[in-house]
């Protein structure tokens, strides 16, 4: 077993593979460590490169995908592989420094569970193209999650393997690691670490990831809240919605009743039995929901809790 292991997700870094396994057997030379490169269906000799690399040192082990599943994929099957106590994601471009990992380590050491990097000096000259955005990004997935990080884009992060063995992960949910280590007791942190631009290949991110982001930060959102009580959410919004119907259409009546206007001469009928509708059918699905929430823990003879430890069990 590994005393760390280094997870690698790659899609198309053939240029850049030399190199950063270069500098990871430097900085690794001194630790009893194993490698997980994930091949995500790259497109150039990415995967040729990984196997002359993996033949001639056993502890680089490759997993390679039929196709481009995407980066939370990629670290989900390198995860789910590894064997170390620590566990070590990186980008493979480059722009994280290996040089860093000894920094995580020490933080991991004094107790954390959860270590992430902070690439403080990152888009220098671009205030307004992408320093604000990521800034206000990062402040809204803090505010929202609970977890006060800078940086939730940084791939390089260090978990102890523990908190992150059993987490299921989804979409481009990568990034929310931390948030969900949070919810089961761990301790994380954040340090800054070095960046540098590509030097090699062309970036797989941008700006327009933005809305993905917020679109899982509000599922990420919804299963901290209401993962086990899904009728709160949907019968909340729809006992909302039956408000405003009867709110409506007592208006309705009250014009009608004042001689100031017929049902005809106002929307209000109409705005009344679209959010009736709309009410009955939100508690509906919160049922259907809660329905869906007992099969998923029943038929896989799941808990909807964790245990962290038993003592004289």
């Amino acid at each position: 077993m590994a005393e760390v292991s280094i997870v690698l997700p790659i899609f198309n870094e053939s240029k850049n593979i030399p190199i950063l396994f270069e500098k990871l057997s430097d900085v690794l030379k001194n630790m009893e460590y194993e490698i997980v490169a994930v091949n995500d269906g790259s497109r150039d000799d990415s995967w040729e490169q990984l196997k002359k690399i993996s033949n001639a040192d056993p502890r680089v082990r490759i997993i390679n995908f039929s196709k481009n599943f995407g980066q939370t994929a990629a670290l989900t099957a390198g995860i789910k592989n590894v064997t170390g106590d620590v566990i070590i994601l990186i980008d493979s471009d480059l722009e994280n420094d290996p040089a860093d990992i000894p920094l995580l380590l020490t933080k991991i050491r004094e107790g954390y569970d959860v270590v992430s990097g902070w690439r403080k000096n990152r888009w220098k000259g671009q205030w307004l193209k992408r320093k604000l955005p990521s800034l206000i990004a990062n402040k809204i997935i803090s505010r929202i999650s609970g977890v006060v990080l800078h940086d939730y884009g940084c791939t390089l992060k260090a978990y102890k393997r523990e908190v992150v063995k059993d987490i299921a992960l989804y979409g481009e949910m990568h990034r929310f690691i931390p948030v969900y280590a949070s919810w089961y007791g761990g301790r994380v942190a954040e340090i800054p670490v070095r960046y540098q631009s590509r030097i090699h290949g062309k970036s797989n991110y941008g700006i327009a990831r933005t809305y993905k982001v917020l679109l899982d930060l509000i599922l990420i959102r919804f299963l901290q809240r209401y993962h086990n009580r899904p009728i709160h959410f949907f019968g909340g919004a729809g006992f909302i919605s039956l408000v405003v119907s009867f709110l409506a259409l007592s208006l309705a009546v009250y014009f009608k009743i004042t001689g100031q206007k017929d049902f005809v001469q106002t929307p209000l009928p109409l705005f009344s039995a679209i959010f009736f509708l709309v009410g009955v059918l939100m508690i509906m699905l919160g049922i259907n929901a809660e329905i869906q929430m007992r099969t998923y823990y029943e038929s896989q003879n799941r808990e909807a809790y964790q245990i962290k430890e038993k003592i004289n069990f």
